[in-house]
C-alpha cells in the first residue's frame, strides 16, 4: 500500500472541508437563494466524499479482499476489517447517497438537508480521517522502489 496516496487524498479532503466552512452561509435561506454558494458547497462536498471513497478503495485494494462493488460497500468493508467504526461507516455511506443525488439528480437537492450536512456532519469526515490515520499507524512502512 502506498501511504502517500492516502495522505494526498486526505489533504485534498481537508481542503474541501475548509472551503465549505469558509463559504458556509449563516442560514438555509442564504444557501437556497445563492447559486454560487450552492455550487461551491456541493462541488466541495462531492470532492470530499470522492476523496473518502478513493481512500477506502485504496485501503480495500491493499487488503487483498474482493473489490467492493459499490462505493458504500467500500466503507462496509473497512468496518468489517475493523479499520473504521460502524458509526463512521454508516455516516460515509450516507455521504455517498448524497453524492449520488448531487451528481446524478442535482435538481432534486434539498437545501435544508445540505445545510444540515454542512452545519452538523462535516466532523464525520474528520472522524473518518482520524480512524484511517490510526489504522495506518499500525501498518508497516513499505520500502520505496
Amino acid at each position: 500500500m502506498n501511504k502517500d496516496v492516502i495522505f494526498v487524498k486526505i489533504d485534498s479532503l481537508k481542503r474541501c472541508i475548509d472551503r465549505i466552512i469558509e463559504k458556509k452561509p449563516a442560514g438555509v435561506e442564504q444557501l437556497a437563494g445563492n447559486l454560487d454558494i450552492q455550487d461551491i458547497i456541493v462541488l466541495n462536498l462531492e470532492r470530499a466524499i470522492q476523496n473518502a471513497v478513493d481512500i477506502a478503495a485504496h485501503v480495500c485494494t491493499s487488503l487483498k479482499t474482493p473489490v467492493p462493488q459499490t462505493m458504500s460497500e467500500a466503507f462496509q468493508r473497512l468496518h468489517a476489517e475493523k479499520i473504521i467504526s460502524a458509526h463512521t461507516a454508516l455516516r460515509m455511506q450516507k455521504a455517498v447517497s448524497f453524492r449520488n443525488i448531487a451528481v446524478h439528480e442535482y435538481q432534486l437537492i434539498d437545501w435544508q438537508i445540505v445545510y444540515v450536512i454542512i452545519t452538523r456532519h462535516l466532523d464525520d469526515f474528520k472522524l473518518f480521517v482520524r480512524e484511517i490515520l490510526e489504522w495506518l499507524q499500525t501498518q508497516p512502512t513499505q520500502p520505496t522502489q
